[in-house]
């Protein structure tokens, strides 16, 4: 609706601008999903191929006086460059094997979020072999399995190699955007509804709800609320009781316990797509598959929202571009498992070193689970985002981060809903960002 001429006692209207929406996720999509004959080994062997021909050209502005060389090739003294995939030996990476051994009593306890050991150290891998690294310049805690580096080092009498410098991928290229109009675009990020957990708040989302469609606060917040051209869902929507998936046939009333958090979430949903298009991703405890990449949510699900042609059920990660500019998310899954098997000051330092690596989910197939992709790795980065966006953390964070190729990257991490009741506003105008925040508490 467009402004209107206003008399005495009239309320003013807005119309919603809009943003041109491209959906990039056709590189996440599975097609005829096959197992049999296929190895995890393949979708390393891929990756390395993507990092060895990107470090190689890096290699020869880095160190043009030195040889590449194979694993295989190298010589004791001999200095040299070598490229590879790094493989991290932890002493207390978890094992299904464990829970079979008598001898469990003798692994020291640990902080279950974290499995870093003192002991644990850095072996290189490329096609042919592998050689472990030796050095202060390599801090284990840094990195983990998955990731592609070029090393400069030498060859000691031990077979070790000693490392002296360090090349990462670094940041990719970025695509510039001439798409900047001036005006005021706002996106929106929530995750962790959690619609069927205990401390699921209705009332909360509700007041979400209604800020995003307009129905809420004075000609301030409405006009603000027109500016906003798109929401993004990032992972965890719906909570399924697992006490009701034992495998038994489903009583009426678990059949309701497993349906009812879907229906409540698709009225939610129908309100949102019915004022402003919106993507919504699946997340670990979405009735989607687990591994990664997770294919869209199922429209059946919701069949309210979904009757509405602004309304996206897209992959995790996502990818798209809105107004020429390229955002990329996940919900979670890729920096949790990087906390638990290295150390970082804050989870947006985690964000930065995947750009940096130039892959969004080094883990995998690891200690991550992925599809057993053959002739390609989707989680390369192939070109620098705008925006970066991870769902389901522990408070919000955002971070400009600024490339030496003068690529500008917004980092955010959003946090839990249910548990914060805060979403995120990004301005396209300007990047800048901020948090909104939602209380049901009549206390406060």
């Amino acid at each position: 609706m467009a402004d209107a001429t206003m008399e005495e006692g009239e309320t003013k209207l807005f119309e919603r601008k809009q943003a041109i929406y491209r959906s990039l996720d056709e590189k996440f999509v599975v097609h005829g999903q096959r197992y049999k004959g296929q190895q995890y080994s393949h979708i390393y062997f891929a990756r390395l191929h993507q990092l060895r021909n990107l470090l190689s050209s890096l290699v020869n502005k880095w160190k043009p006086h030195l040889p590449v060389n194979t694993v295989l090739g190298l010589e004791e003294s001999k200095e040299c460059v070598i490229v590879g995939t790094i493989y991290k030996h932890m002493k207390l990476k978890p094992s299904i094997l464990d829970e079979y051994s008598k001898e469990r009593s003798v692994v020291p306890l640990v902080k279950p979020h974290n499995f870093v050991h003192p002991d644990d150290h850095l072996i290189l891998e490329d096609e042919i072999g592998r050689v472990n690294l030796k050095g202060s310049l390599l801090i284990p805690t840094a990195f983990v399995t998955g990731i592609g580096l070029a090393l400069h080092g030498k060859k000691t009498s031990e077979g070790d190699f000693w490392v002296q410098d360090i090349l990462e991928a670094g940041l990719p290229p970025q695509i510039k955007s001439s798409a900047h109009s001036g005006e005021d675009k706002y996106v929106v990020f929530v995750s962790g509804l959690n619609v069927g957990s205990n401390i699921f708040n209705p009332l909360q989302f509700q007041l979400f709800v209604d800020h995003l469609t307009g129905h809420l606060g004075g000609e301030n917040e409405q006009k603000t609320a027109s500016q906003i051209v798109r929401l993004v869902i990032a992972g965890n929507s719906l909570i399924i009781p697992r006490s009701v998936l034992n495998g038994q046939a489903l009583t009426p009333e678990d059949q309701s316990k497993l349906t009812e958090p879907i229906k409540e979430l698709d009225i939610l949903l129908t309100q949102l797509a019915a004022a402003v298009p919106l993507d919504i991703m699946p997340g670990p405890t979405d009735p989607a598959n687990s591994f990664l990449p997770q294919q869209p949510l199922h429209r059946c699900l919701f069949p309210g929202a979904s009757a509405y042609n602004t309304f996206f059920s897209c992959t995790n990660p996502h990818l798209f571009e809105l107004d020429g500019f390229q955002f990329l998310g996940t919900s979670g899954q890729n920096i949790d498992d990087l906390d638990k098997y290295s150390i970082a000051e804050n989870k947006l330092e985690y964000v930065e070193r995947t750009l940096r690596w130039r892959h969004l989910a080094p883990t995998t197939p690891n200690t991550l689970g992925c599809y057993p992709f053959t002739e390609k790795d989707p989680f390369y980065i192939e070109t620098c985002p705008n925006v970066y966006f991870v769902g389901n953390q522990d408070k919000y964070e955002t971070r400009l981060l600024q490339g030496p190729e003068n690529q500008l990257v917004r980092l955010i991490c959003i946090p839990r809903f249910c548990e914060s009741g805060v979403t995120v506003m990004l301005n396209l105008r300007d990047f800048k960002c901020h948090a909104l925040s939602f209380s049901a508490d009549l206390n406060t």
